[in-house]
């Protein structure tokens, strides 16, 4: 376990491109790691494949026992998942890792929010008695696992949280995944990290990341 680490119990509901590589950091990290699934023993199978040691279960019961879970799932299922985890999900640490992704008519990509609302601030609105991170939505799935492992630290994750105190659990994690942590302020200033931002679908280096984002403004 890296010095800076806390050994937590975590969550990972949904174990497709995003999910499965940072639950395979944050298990190759020493946390306790519980993959969520609408089928639980076909992913068991395919985490063994990878060689991830993670256990898996529903979607409800793997957020009931975890104090930081991650939401990784399609945004089409996004609903459904807050829905049937929702009472679960009290009192937690929620990372949302999910994200409105469209295409404008002249085909630029652009959150399905609409101007001036923040997925962060959405999942807050759904799920009013957790504690919303929002973080792992701005870096191209395909590069979570690579570029968290080859060049570790080197690239910049942007988080953004109304709680410090939950902002602070999920820098940890983002540390642990092998990336450095960018803090964004709040939920509400979270629009760079959604699709249609400034982050989005980038990488940079956090000094980079800080410049993009108007940090050093």
């Amino acid at each position: 376990m890296p010095a800076n680490s806390t050994p937590r119990t975590v969550a990972v509901l949904g174990g497709g491109n995003i999910g499965r590589p940072i639950g395979r950091h944050w298990a190759a990290a020493g946390h306790s790691v519980t993959f969520g699934s609408r089928d639980p023993g076909r992913l068991r199978l395919a985490l063994a494949t990878d060689g991830i040691p993670a256990t898996t279960a529903t979607y409800p019961d793997a957020a009931r026992a975890a104090d930081i879970v991650l939401l990784a799932v399609p945004y089409p299922a996004y609903e459904d998942l807050l829905t049937a985890t929702r009472d679960a999900l009290v009192g937690s640490i929620v990372v949302d890792a999910t994200n409105p992704m469209g295409l404008s008519p002249d085909g630029r990509i652009v959150s399905t929010l609409g101007t001036g609302l923040s997925q962060g601030r959405r999942t807050a609105k759904l799920l009013p008695e957790s504690r919303i991170v929002r973080a792992f939505s701005h870096v191209m799935d395909e590069l979570l696992w690579s570029r968290g492992t080859q060049q570790r630290h080197f690239w910049g994750m942007a988080v953004a949280g109304d709680d410090d105190d939950a902002k602070t659990a999920v820098a940890g994690l983002v540390s642990d995944a092998g990336f450095t942590p960018v803090d964004l302020g709040g939920l509400d200033d979270s629009l760079p990290l959604d699709p249609g931002g400034v982050l989005f679908p980038h990488m940079f280096t956090p000094a980079d990341l800080r410049a993009t984002a108007g940090l050093d403004n």
